[in-house]
């Protein structure tokens, strides 16, 4: 009995490690075209109203709004075109974003002489080995090495340098900018690894999710640029209570919340009609409304920053808008708690071999009572 089952666990363990799909399927390509069309057409009202001198809505309104469809349509494309290379290049491209989003971040933040030798190993070694450790799937490692090895290393760095002014506020500043710009946005290209199961309500057990995990990706990144769009609506619309004036004077309660429900209900929409994850339909509604409130912290949190360093925006790498950092910030806040609970939910490893061990469990139970009651 104990030898059929570790034959069975060993089983589901290479059937899982080999459920890599490299191709996007027709879930996945339906989403996609859904929100290219959804966002062309977004863009093309905006720019009608634009035109249109009798319209009643302030120009100023109209304005901001194009620029944030122009630049998620930008951001869209570039990942279409990464997904229909290989899972190898859409990794590349999250590793170049990390890249120039703490770029900006470090030009944002002044740094000291004492701080360039350490600025080079971290735009240059962590940086790159955070992704190299996302592309060979090594789990164990891409999610200590920057929280534990670089941030010991950081300090410790700058302490041999021997300037101590302002030693902690520097040291917090490159931290903080690793944590947020590489290691939180690389978990975005880690969702390309997990292996998942999904709950079969027919036969009540957990099942191999066989489907890529390229619409897994995009569905969170659709997800984001919904809330985005949804919230920046909401707060001209109906928003009434500014949730903290000094920090950003246009985030308001009425935007969090209606942007938090409108898509949840998107998600759930979107698993009904094209089941790109292997959630149930509530269960992407749920996970949805996570994603979109983490998205509205790290727009916050950005916002904080920008108002203590007295900078407007970030950059202009991304056409339309001020830069890659105002645009990726809710990305930046949402990937990991997606990750991680997609993770924790859908394991194909962990539900599908805790499914074995309780049959097994049960199988033997059932052969120990048949042996008592023939004795």
């Amino acid at each position: 009995m104990i030898d059929a089952t570790l034959t069975n666990l060993l089983a589901i363990q290479n059937e899982t490690a080999s459920s890599l799909v490299d191709v996007p399927g027709n879930w996945t390509i339906g989403l996609v075209l859904l929100v290219l069309i959804s966002l062309g057409a977004l863009l093309a009202a905006g720019q009608t109203l634009k035109r249109k001198p009798e319209s009643h809505i302030d120009p100023a309104i109209l304005r901001n709004f194009n620029k944030r469809v122009t630049s998620w349509l930008t951001i869209c494309v570039m990942l279409v075109i990464a997904l229909m290379l290989h899972r190898s290049v859409t990794i590349a491209l999250f590793g170049f974003v990390s890249f120039w989003a703490l770029r900006e971040f470090i030009t944002m933040t002044p740094t000291r002489r004492g701080d360039h030798r350490t600025l080079f190993w971290v735009l240059f070694g962590f940086t790159p080995l955070q992704y190299v450790l996302v592309g060979i799937d090594n789990y164990d490692l891409f999610t200590i090495v920057i929280p534990v090895y670089a941030s010991l290393f950081i300090p410790a760095r700058i302490a041999f340098a021997g300037d101590h002014k302002r030693f902690l506020e520097r040291t917090a500043k490159i931290q903080f900018g690793l944590l947020i710009c590489v290691y939180s946005l690389s978990h975005a290209a880690a969702l390309l690894n997990l292996k998942l199961a999904k709950w079969d309500s027919a036969t009540s057990d957990w099942k191999l999710w066989e489907s890529d995990t390229y619409g897994l990706l995009f569905f969170f990144i659709a997800m984001v640029q919904v809330s985005d769009i949804l919230h920046f609506l909401w707060d001209r619309l109906f928003g009434r209570h500014v949730i903290a004036p000094a920090v950003n004077a246009t985030k308001t309660w009425e935007g969090l919340l209606g942007a938090a429900c409108c898509t949840s209900l998107v998600g759930m929409v979107i698993q009904v009609v094209l089941p790109v994850t292997p959630f149930t339909w509530w269960g992407a509604g749920f996970m949805a409304l996570i994603i979109s409130i983490m998205a509205s912290s790290g727009s916050m949190t950005m916002s904080a920053i920008k108002r203590d360093r007295g900078v407007k925006e970030h950059g202009t790498l991304v056409m339309g808008h001020a830069g890659v950092l105002d645009r990726i910030d809710s990305i930046c806040f949402s990937a990991p708690i997606f990750f991680h609970l997609t993770r924790f939910f859908t394991d194909a490893e962990t539900r599908i071999t805790e499914e074995l061990i309780e049959q097994s469990v049960a199988a033997a139970a059932m052969g120990m009572s048949c042996f008592s009651a023939m004795v």
